[in-house]
């Protein structure tokens, strides 16, 4: 890994992204704009909101990050792009890394945007501070990056991409405890939710939401995710394609 050749393909995502202003849009402004929709929702349950408002924040971002990570990685490879760059002296860790970086930032503004709306205009109640939320956040969108970016190497076309999110992404959301606590689900479905990283990421903001500390149970979740991250992007520099086929 090189640090410069990394900072500079995050440089050089940071303004395709500055030059693409619906993607931007669409990364910051989605994640806000579902929870408020799930707040209109349930108006007169406010009580019900609270309960699913927390994983949402777990599971809006990381759904949008996923779809357009996965789209942008598979269009540098497609255009001849990605193999251009790997005539330089570049590794595919520094490609990913520096795409995870750029989209790393991303989330920062997409959770502040997103936690900022929810805790003080909707008025989701958590016990916990509201910067710790918007760690997990920023994690979680992190997370949804990373996932896209291992997904695109499994990719040929855009298209493609964007069917890994059904296939990778609502299993999770599915057993991730936002219909129902993985401790109730049937027992093979829990030892299935047990290794997917959503459910980590929904599990860190619920400890959040209930007043627990990034240093004490929290914290195990956040590092699980955190692990998640790391593996993605190893994996995904293992299987990235420098050409589609």
């Amino acid at each position: 890994m090189t640090p410069r050749v990394m900072f500079a393909i995050a440089a050089r995502v940071l303004a395709q992204l500055r030059r693409d202003g619906r993607t931007v849009a669409m990364l910051i402004l989605l994640p806000a704009f579902f929870i408020s929709l799930m707040w209109w929702m349930f108006h007169d349950k406010p009580t019900v909101f609270d309960q699913v408002g927390g994983p949402l924040l777990a599971v809006f971002p990381s759904i949008i990050m996923f779809v357009v990570t996965s789209v942008t990685t598979l269009r540098e490879r497609s255009s001849g792009t990605l193999s251009r760059l790997f005539t330089m002296p570049m590794s595919k860790l520094d490609f990913l890394l520096g795409y995870a970086l750029a989209f790393a930032l991303v989330a920062v503004v997409q959770a502040l945007v997103v936690v900022s709306i929810a805790l003080y205009l909707l008025g989701l109640d958590i016990k916990g501070a509201a910067w710790q939320l918007g760690v997990v956040a920023v994690l979680d969108g992190v997370l949804g990056a990373a996932l896209g970016l291992f997904a695109s190497a499994f990719a040929a076309t855009e298209f493609q991409a964007v069917q890994m999110m059904p296939a990778i992404m609502i299993p999770q959301i599915l057993l991730c405890g936002l219909f129902v606590p993985r401790d109730q689900l049937p027992s093979v479905l829990h030892a299935i939710s047990d290794i997917l990283p959503l459910s980590y990421a929904v599990d860190a903001v619920l400890g959040v939401a209930k007043g627990n500390d990034l240093t004490t149970g929290t914290g195990g979740d956040t590092l699980v995710v955190a692990g998640f991250i790391l593996a993605a992007l190893g994996l995904g520099a293992a299987t990235l394609k420098r050409r589609t086929a």
